[in-house]
Formats: C-alpha cells, sequence, structure tokens
C-alpha cells in the first residue's frame, strides 16, 4: 500500500529489476516531483542529495560496509535514525563515529524466500562446492578453497567478478551445490536454499554455519567480524569435515524462520513511521542549523568526492599525487 521511488545517479541491472516490479527508479531527483513522507538513505552524497532537495522530509540512514567512504554516516539533523545491518557496524556508528545511542538501530539483513526456495537434502559428504564471491575469486583466497576442497576430492566451481563469472539469479545458481564457500549475502542466500556453508572471504576463515552458530553469525551478518581464523587450506579442510547434513538443513530452516523479507520490510516500515511522527513533534526546522551542517558536510567531503566517485566508477582518478586509470571491481 505504499509507493516507494527509488533514486540512483547511475542506473543498471537492478534498477531494470525493481522497475519490472513496477516501483518508479530515477537518475534525477527533480522527477520524484511531490516531497516524499521519509528518505531512506544508502550512500551519504545521495543522502544529502535527497535531504537538501527536499526540504522538511525526515530521513533515515543505512549504513552496510565497515570500511567504504559512502557509508560514513553524514551528520545533519533531519536524519533521525542511523541503521546499521549488524552489530560490527552498529560498533563503527557508535564508537567511531560517535552519534547518539538513541538514534541507533540494528535491523538485520533478510532474504527473499519466494526467490530462494529450499533444495532437496544434502547427501551424507559434500560432492559439488561453490566458491561465491567477487573479491574471494582469485587470489589467495581461491587458491585456498581450491587446495582444500582438492584434499577431500570435492567438486568447486567459482562465481563472482574475480572469476569473470558473475550471476544476477543466484537462487537459480545455489541449489547445485552442497557446499558453499561464502561471506555477507551470499552466505546468507547459500543458507536459505539449504546448502552447508562455511564462511570466506579475503580477510580470512569463519566457521562452518551450524544451527546452533546461527543466530550469533546473522547478528554479524555472517561478515568481516566472523572472519577471524586464517585464510589457509588446512583451517578451510578443518570447517569443512564439519559438514552435517541434518544440521545444516535445521539451520537453514532456523534462517528461514527470521530473516524472511517480510519480516525486514516490517521492521523498516515500522521505522519509517516513528521517524514521521518524531519529527512531526519537532516542528519545522532550522535553517541556520541545517545550512552549516550541509557546509559542514562539504567542507568534509567536497575535495575529496570528485576522485573517490570517479574510482568507484571505474573512470580516471587521482590518487597518491598521480593519476591512473581504476578499473570497477
Amino acid at each position: 500500500g505504499h509507493r516507494p521511488v527509488v533514486y540512483s545517479p547511475t542506473l543498471g541491472a537492478i534498477a531494470h529489476e525493481i522497475r519490472a516490479a513496477t516501483v518508479p527508479v530515477v537518475s534525477e531527483l527533480a522527477a520524484v516531483g511531490s516531497p516524499p513522507e521519509v528518505i531512506h538513505g544508502h550512500h551519504h552524497p545521495q543522502t544529502m542529495a535527497a535531504l537538501l532537495r527536499f526540504p522538511g522530509v525526515p530521513a533515515v540512514f543505512f549504513a552496510h560496509d565497515w570500511n567504504a567512504w559512502w557509508d560514513v554516516p553524514p551528520r545533519f539533523p533531519r536524519i533521525y535514525r542511523y541503521v546499521a545491518v549488524d552489530d560490527a557496524l552498529f560498533d563503527r556508528l557508535a564508537f567511531e563515529q560517535g552519534l547518539p545511542p538513541e538514534r541507533l538501530r540494528v535491523l538485520l539483513n533478510a532474504v527473499d524466500l519466494t526467490r530462494f526456495l529450499p533444495r532437496g537434502p544434502l547427501p551424507p559428504k559434500p560432492r559439488r562446492a561453490l566458491l561465491f564471491s567477487h573479491t574471494a575469486s582469485r587470489g589467495e583466497a581461491r587458491r585456498a578453497v581450491e587446495e582444500a576442497c582438492r584434499r577431500l576430492g570435492i567438486a568447486l566451481e567459482v562465481t563472482g567478478a574475480g572469476a569473470g563469472r558473475s550471476t544476477d539469479r543466484p537462487q537459480e545458481l545455489l541449489p547445485r551445490y552442497d557446499l558453499v564457500f561464502a561471506r555477507g549475502r551470499c552466505a546468507l542466500e547459500a543458507l536459505a536454499v539449504g546448502a552447508a556453508v562455511v564462511l570466506c572471504g579475503v580477510e580470512g576463515v569463519g566457521p562452518l554455519v551450524t544451527a546452533a552458530e546461527m543466530e550469533r553469525l546473522r547478528r554479524l551478518n555472517f561478515g568481516r567480524r566472523a572472519l577471524a581464523e586464517p585464510l589457509t587450506a588446512d583451517v578451510l579442510e578443518r570447517e569443512i569435515g564439519r559438514y552435517d547434513a541434518a544440521d545444516a538443513e535445521s539451520a537453514s530452516l532456523r534462517l528461514r524462520e527470521v530473516a524472511g523479507l517480510e519480516t525486514a520490510t516490517a521492521e523498516a516500515v515500522a521505522l519509517y513511521r516513528e521517524v514521521i511522527e518524531e519529527h512531526g513533534r519537532h516542528g519545522p526546522a532550522d535553517p541556520a542549523e541545517e545550512g552549516a551542517a550541509a557546509a559542514a558536510y562539504l567542507e568534509q567531503w567536497g575535495p575529496r568526492l570528485g576522485d573517490r566517485i570517479a574510482w568507484a566508477n571505474g573512470t580516471w582518478a587521482r590518487r597518491g599525487g598521480g593519476w591512473r586509470a581504476w578499473a570497477a571491481d
């Protein structure tokens, strides 16, 4: 019953997918027309652009990444909540960024259970494995996974930008594999279909996700903080050795109980309502306060945004005092 509109200055395959669901996607804020009731921001340049384009509209800002420059939270009076998608990011917002505790929330990532359907029963021992990652699909991480699987006689395939083989339909790919090496959203999706998952990324190796550990690891988004072990074939071989088909099924069932997209959407909508109501109690914004916040933002990011955006888009960027071409990852 809501009318979402998506804004991004660069539109690609995801924009086409969203449009196919009859949700408008625009590359210019002027196309939005009348002001929305609330701004859901992710990436601070776009969030600030929306806040300045729609004065008087409250906002929430979602942080998804530990290191990314675009996930640094902007300071602005009309951002009433800063949302982390896991406990590690909550700590970044609370301690490194010093945001007020009353403005912080954690809303965990979710998976579309209508797309990622359960696979059939797993075999007693894993036969087919997938390394599912853009960054870990090459270099040291890939070599370690390949060696561990070779030792155990497990057939391995690799998917991700680093391998030159990406997919926009992971829901069709993942059910083909008994064991998946992944982190973050890739791990979440693999667990949803019922594969056994060993957490793995360029940062290190995490545990095989068991039913007993699933909720704790989900609060870390199956991500960086969970990857505490060295990236070696020995560590990976040990975690593969913990494979248990029945336990993997239990972990998947538990995940599907708590991590569905409908639950996450309801939590987000409740947060929007909370922010809208709080903004209504505050009354009109102070133009001087907002102007000072916008000026501070431009002083912090203005000199850096051009280079950083060019680098992110894979164009020419100035780095380390010289100019060079950077390819988009």
